[in-house]
């Protein structure tokens, strides 16, 4: 039987019947298979117009008129789509004038930029330099403190830093309208999807203030969308146009990975989507074995090679500008500190073997490991001795001083005798004058470890404050080197080795770092340290310039620094987090400025209606997909705009659910603190995967009435739909642009009785 009569039997049969039919005319298994994430290669050479409907048959001229309608309706849609995205984003952008939540980190940083200060964070720099560069480009001058939130900005020029971060923030719903509608070639989708996103208050609150997020979002979004486009490109490979969305893509995964590691889940994305599109050229017999790689190094270069070199050159940028000391130091080597300028270490000189009288810090060789530090407070009860306080500091502070004494309290001659491998010293704490002191009570956190306190007063103590000085690889009589030799402290009564565990301690111990002695003496970076300031006015001095280290080690180190800081981010007393199963329903939002009526209040919360639809077109897609996959499987008859639907629904579809996935089940396995705002690019993604999956349904509605009340039934679901989102918003918009006067529960109060879920906190 012949396509068209197929056809004609299954369409009078009605589209109920199509299960009775489907043996009547069997379709060939390898026009019904899904090749992944890649869209219809045949959509254009069909003839199909790019709203889903076919070609009059009235001949070219009528085809042509067609689609220069659609190109121009489609250019007013987009223009739309802009004008919205921007008015929506940039409205009220200077209010309030005050720092607002995590402001107080970034808007710091972008002044660190422009004042070329040293300073440690937990993601990458590129984030933070393009703030730093919008202020300085918009006239900020890198003067405000940003000390805490509240702070008014006065005089101080921070409406660029803001302006900057909702621009990208804009790009988000123009982004989604044009991947929707490469997806699923429906001006429909796509326009839903960005109403969706334009009118959702959490995009809008965390796109108008200094963040990184919207900068992060922003790559994440420009390269899905170079992906869609690149693979749009397939039936011209190494065109123009083909290069041209291959670099962008390379281009902006190198920008999400440069603003957070959280990049890396864009990266698998597009990662799966090439092995996808690879595997699919190796099975296309047409293709020589040169041409696949050819094709496969094209990809190497485009989608590996570049986005590295320019992953690589953020951070050389970073390096070259922030050449100043500043907050960040202590939390790297002193080598790496060796070539910050201002830094004791910088072209610094120092008397080069350690002696007995001198004064000196201790920094132990674990990256992060922080300085040996005391200070007047003690140990709580009930967790060891009640003694004064061992810890590390990652921070250069008067506390990190300690005096070097022998064993006993003989006076010291004129001449100071230097410190051999081997000998056994004391370390006097300067400031409060307590030898360092460990005995057999268990640490604080690392309950196999010892103790480590400071005990005795004006340096007069017991046996436990005896430490024998090993020179790593050296042996006895082997001086001890500053900086340069790696030392260990074994203790003479336990025989238990200096430890820094790398565990922050709780409030009492101010956060500060764990430092224990351990009784396993393998030798570790966290057993081990260096000198590395050195005061002794009796001892000549040598310059340190030789310690400055190369790109690459500095690159490493960092690297290092951040993966464990950002490891180590722990919820802090009375701080407000939350769970990644919180994020999808929209079970509780984040206070970004204001707690009482006389304040201006910001509170970041998703437009409920938004969010909730988006849960539902999660499951919904999975129904919906599912049954479209039983019917291509088992050979159901599908006319070809149903079956064209389907295609939608598992290509297009398929790719957003991934993109969903993996920019939100990684957060089940984080040991760090997690925050609402975390589930932002996931939230994307279910936007735009909300968009396709209810335009399949509704053009789907014939399936349940016959025209023209199926028509109706479409018409009246979209308009009900935007009405939703739209009225949501008109209810909810002062939880983005500013609340003040009565709080919800309050008489008055402009949010009354729109508190849905006690868990709101506005």
């Amino acid at each position: 039987m012949a396509k068209e009569e197929c056809d004609t039997q299954w369409n009078k049969a009605g589209g109920n019947s199509a299960i009775r039919n489907r043996k009547i005319c069997p379709s060939s298994e390898k026009s019904q298979r899904i090749p992944p994430f890649t869209p219809d290669r045949h959509r254009q050479s069909s003839g199909a117009l790019p709203g889903g409907d076919t070609p009059s048959s009235n001949g070219s001229s009528s085809q042509l008129s067609d689609r220069q309608d659609h190109e121009s309706s489609s250019k007013m849609l987009l223009m739309l789509v802009v004008g919205l995205s921007f008015s929506t984003r940039l409205y009220r952008i200077a209010e309030p004038a005050h720092v607002c939540w995590d402001e107080t980190h970034f808007g710091k940083m972008g002044s660190y930029y422009i004042n070329r200060t040293f300073f440690f964070d937990v993601h990458p720099p590129l984030g933070k330099m393009l703030i730093g560069l919008a202020g300085h480009m918009t006239g900020y001058d890198g003067t405000f403190p940003f000390i805490k939130p509240g702070d008014k900005y006065g005089q101080h020029n921070y409406w660029g830093m803001r302006g900057f971060c909702a621009a990208l923030g804009s790009f988000l719903p123009v982004f989604s309208y044009l991947i929707v509608l490469e997806l699923s070639q429906s001006s429909t989708a796509a326009l839903f999807t960005a109403v969706l996103l334009i009118f959702d208050t959490g995009c809008i609150t965390i796109s108008q203030y200094i963040l990184l997020d919207p900068v992060l979002m922003f790559f994440i979004m420009a390269a899905v969308l170079s992906t869609v486009k690149f693979n749009r490109q397939s039936h011209r490979p190494f065109s123009a146009p083909w290069w041209l969305w291959l670099v962008l893509t390379g281009v902006n995964l190198a920008g999400a990975l440069g603003v957070k590691f959280v990049g890396l889940f864009v990266i698998l994305l597009v990662g799966l989507n090439t092995v996808g599109d690879l595997w699919r050229l190796l099975g296309d017999l047409s293709l020589s074995l040169m041409d696949i790689a050819a094709h496969f190094l094209a990809r190497v270069f485009g989608l590996i090679v570049l986005p590295l070199f320019l992953y690589v050159t953020i951070f050389a940028v970073h390096f070259v500008v922030l050449n100043k000391s500043g907050p960040g130091d202590g939390f790297f080597s002193s080598a790496f500190q060796s070539r910050l300028i201002g830094n004791n270490l910088h072209n610094a000189s120092m008397p080069e073997y350690l002696a007995y009288g001198s004064t000196i810090t201790v920094k132990n060789l674990r990256i992060a490991g922080g300085y040996l530090h005391s200070h007047w407070h003690l140990y709580p009860e009930g967790l060891g001795a009640k003694q004064q306080q061992v810890t590390a500091y990652l921070h250069k502070d008067y506390n990190n001083l300690w005096l070097v004494h022998r064993q006993d309290n003989n006076s010291q001659s004129e001449t100071p005798d230097l410190v051999r491998h081997g000998d056994i010293i004391r370390l006097e704490h300067k400031e409060t004058t307590r030898n360092l002191h460990s005995h057999l009570h268990e640490a604080p956190l690392t309950r196999k470890h010892f103790q480590v306190t400071g005990y005795g007063i004006n340096g007069t103590g017991d046996a436990n404050d005896l430490w024998q000085v090993e020179v790593c690889g050296g042996r006895k009589g082997d001086l001890v080197k500053v900086l340069r030799s790696k030392v260990r402290f074994l203790h003479r009564a336990t025989g238990c080795v200096l430890y820094s565990s790398g565990k922050t301690l709780p409030k009492w111990g101010w956060e500060q770092v764990e430092v224990t002695c351990s009784p396993y003496l393998k030798e570790t970076p966290s057993s081990q340290w260096n000198i590395e300031d050195h005061i002794n006015p009796k001892l000549p001095n040598i310059s340190l310039s030789v310690l400055k280290p190369h790109f690459l080690e500095i690159l490493v180190e960092s690297h290092i620094v951040m993966i464990r800081g950002n490891s180590g981010l722990k919820p802090k007393d009375n701080e407000m987090n939350s769970k990644p199963w919180h994020w999808p329903i929209n079970y509780q939002g984040l206070r970004f400025s204001g707690v009482n009526e006389s304040e201006y209040r910001v509170y970041l919360l998703g437009n409920p209606v938004v969010w909730w639809l988006n849960l539902a077109g999660l499951g919904l897609y999975v129904i919906m997909a599912s049954v479209a996959s039983v019917a291509i499987q088992r050979g159901f008859t599908l006319t070809p705009r149903r079956r064209e639907l389907s295609h939608v629904l598992l290509r297009g579809g398929g790719m957003l659910l991934l993109g969903w996935l993996l920019h939100y089940a990684p957060f089940y396995t984080m040991g760090r603190v997690l925050y609402y705002h975390h589930y932002f690019p996931a939230m994307l993604f279910s936007s735009m995967l909300t968009g396709v999956t209810l335009d399949v349904l509704l053009k789907n509605a014939d399936l349940l009435l016959r025209p023209p009340y199926c028509d109706l039934l479409q018409r009246v679901g979209q308009t009900l739909l935007v009405f939703g989102v739209l009225y949501s918003f008109y209810l909810f918009h002062p939880l983005s642009y500013g609340m003040t006067g009565p709080l919800s529960h309050q008489a008055g109060s402009s949010m009354a009785g729109l508190k849905w879920l006690e868990s709101w906190e506005f």
